[in-house]
């Protein structure tokens, strides 16, 4: 099965936070339809304490088994693209680390905690078109399938004699 990488550029800006417990927050505020020729981190522009910086670039990935996943994103009337920092030894202190376009995977991530910062941004229309003819091309609607249940044994967990002649020790 194909999958299709969409590359693209993040913007993340680094704000003031409005809590004594730390000093500083950081917030993905928007991803750009192609690459960057900058090198990560490069900052944008500095006023009043929040500094904007080009985080890099990452790909989107699209994998045909979850279609159903990139449908429901598209359906819902504003698409989003979710952006994943993690701490980082470099400066500034973070990195990027992918960019999801499925909500049930940016979901299990933010259910999983951690340091990570996981944030939606809206999706560029060119990210849209492409993920738009990928789930054309790959979404196969699921009908829904009841199981149905193996009749229960009455006699699975009755007493069984034991085999060697019934002592109660081993052997």
């Amino acid at each position: 099965m194909e999958e299709l990488r969409i590359p693209v550029s993040v913007i993340v800006e680094r704000r003031p936070a409005s809590t004594q417990w730390v000093d500083h927050v950081w917030v993905p505020v928007a991803v750009l339809p192609a690459p960057t020729v900058a090198k990560p981190w490069t900052v944008l522009h500095r006023h009043n304490g929040l500094t904007a910086y080009i985080a890099g670039q990452a790909e989107v990935e699209l994998h045909p088994s979850d279609t159903l996943g990139y449908k429901a994103n598209l359906d819902s009337g504003r698409p989003m693209l979710w952006v994943v920092l993690r701490p980082g030894l470099d400066e500034p202190g973070m990195e990027l680390h992918r960019v999801l376009a499925d909500p049930t995977e940016a979901e299990a991530m933010v259910t999983v905690g951690g340091e990570e910062v996981i944030e939606p941004v809206p999706m560029p229309g060119p990210v849209r078109e492409a993920m738009e003819a990928f789930v054309a091309q790959h979404h196969r609607d699921r009908g829904f399938y009841k199981r149905t249940r193996d009749r229960a044994d009455p006699e699975a967990l009755a007493a069984r004699p034991r085999a060697g002649g019934g002592g109660h020790g081993r052997g």
